[in-house]
C-alpha cells in the first residue's frame, strides 16, 4: 500500500544519521542511523521474540517519547481483536504526536504509521534467536501469570499446538521469512524513500543504536 511522503518536522533531539547498506543489499548494519540526521517518530518492527519491546522501551526513553505497543491497542480483553476502523482511528491519533516508538507489524495500520514516521528500526536477529526467545518467554509468562494487555495472559497451549493463529510460537516461525521480505523489500522501495531504514541484527547492533543517541 503506498505512503505518502512523511511531513517535514522541527526536530529538537534525536539520533545522529549516516548512510550504510550491507552486503545482502539490506539496511546497514553498523554505524547510526541511516538516512535524515536527527529522529522523532520511531516504527520498531520484526517477527514475535525478536526483541521490539526491550528495544523499543530503552529507546522512547532515550528520546523521551511515549512508547506505544500495538498489541496492546489490538488485543482487548479475552483476547477480543479490535475492530479495524476503531484500531486506525486510535493509532491515528498516536501518530499525529509529535513524537514517539510505536512497536508492531500490523499491516492494517502500517501505512498510517510509516507516513508520519522518519525512521523504521527493524529487528531480524537469526531465527534460531528468534524461536529460542520466543519459547523462553512463553514459558516464562505462562508459569508465571503475568498479564500482558487488557488482561490477557500467555497460554499453556502456545507450546501445544503449531495452529500460528493460536501460537505465538507457530507464528514466530512461520512469519520469520515473510517479515524478513517484507522488510528488506520495503527498505529499497521509493515509495518509503523519506524514511530511514536500520536493521538490527545482533544485541551488539541494538546496544549501538541506543548509544548513538544524543
Amino acid at each position: 500500500m503506498p505512503d505518502r511522503p512523511g511531513k517535514k518536522r522541527k526536530r529538537t533531539q534525536g539520533l545522529r544519521a549516516r548512510s550504510g547498506v550491507n552486503a545482502q543489499g539490506g539496511p546497514g548494519c553498523a554505524g547510526a542511523l541511516v538516512g535524515s540526521p536527527f529522529v522523532r517518530c520511531v516504527s520498531v518492527v520484526g517477527d514475535s521474540g525478536s526483541g521490539k519491546s526491550t528495544l523499543g522501551r530503552e529507546l522512547a526513553a532515550r528520546l523521551a517519547v511515549p512508547y506505544v505497543e500495538l498489541d496492546a491497542i489490538f488485543h482487548q480483553p479475552g483476547w477480543t481483536p479490535l475492530p479495524e476502523k476503531e484500531f486506525r482511528r486510535r493509532v491515528t491519533a498516536i501518530a499525529s504526536g509529535a513524537g514517539w516508538v510505536i512497536d508492531g507489524n500490523y499491516s492494517a495500520v502500517r501505512p498510517l504509521v510509516w507516513e508520519r514516521a522518519d525512521t523504521v528500526i527493524w529487528l531480524d536477529p537469526p531465527r534460531s534467536t528468534v524461536m529460542r526467545r520466543i519459547i523462553w518467554r512463553t514459558i516464562r509468562r505462562a508459569a508465571g501469570r503475568t498479564e500482558l494487555w487488557n488482561g490477557n495472559r500467555e497460554r499453556w497451549r502456545n507450546l501445544f499446538t503449531w495452529d500460528e493463529q493460536e501460537s505465538v510460537i507457530s507464528w514466530a516461525w512461520h512469519h520469520y521469512p515473510i517479515y524478513r521480505q517484507r522488510y528488506a523489500a520495503a527498505a529499497h522501495d521509493l515509495r518509503y524513500a523519506h524514511l530511514t531504514f536500520r536493521r538490527i541484527v545482533t544485541c551488539a547492533d541494538g546496544r549501538q543504536l541506543i548509544d548513538s543517541i544524543r
